[in-house]
């Protein structure tokens, strides 16, 4: 696979600067809570739940009600600044806006840490699975639930049992 984007080189300053420059280019406007929630979602670097960004906004703004959080997000979400992640219930920032597009997203279960992939032959394959049952990918992004390496050596160095969806054929 290709384009691995667990972190970035780039600074936070400079991604928010992309993010400011996209909008510009497409007549949008980064106004300052939907700027402060992408900082948030650019420094935490992981994906995020509402209630914690909302608490985060409200250390700033301490009137901010879960409508301006959702209001913001969405903006974000359509301007391809970040990702909702449905799978964790959560948001995290595109580590990538201003650049190649990617398809898959690994989100990790327990910490909250967020891969980013383009696998155009992958996600290709998967349509053509998913359209030979019958169904049509409603979304190009495709999400995988997974445990990062260092919290699947935690669960492995308490003996947890790691969980897995067994069928005995």
């Amino acid at each position: 696979m290709s384009g691995n984007k667990t972190s970035t080189p780039v600074s936070v300053a400079a991604q928010l600067d992309t993010a400011e420059n996209l909008c510009r280019e497409r007549g949008r406007r980064l106004t300052p809570i939907r700027r402060k929630v992408l900082e948030i979602l650019l420094e935490q670097g992981r994906s995020v739940k509402a209630y914690e960004l909302l608490e985060e906004i409200r250390r700033v703004q301490p009137g901010a009600a879960p409508p301006t959080v959702y209001r913001a997000l969405d903006f974000l979400i359509e301007e391809g600044l970040i990702h909702r992640l449905d799978a964790v219930n959560a948001w995290s920032a595109c580590l990538d806006a201003g650049g190649e597009p990617h398809d898959l997203l690994v989100i990790c279960t327990n910490c909250g840490a967020v891969a980013e992939f383009s696998d155009p032959q992958l996600s290709r394959q998967l349509a053509r699975k998913v359209a030979s049952a019958g169904f049509v990918l409603a979304n190009h992004e495709t999400e995988l639930r997974a445990l990062c390496n260092a919290c699947h050596a935690q669960a492995r160095a308490r003996g947890e049992h790691l969980p897995g969806h067994r069928h005995s054929h």
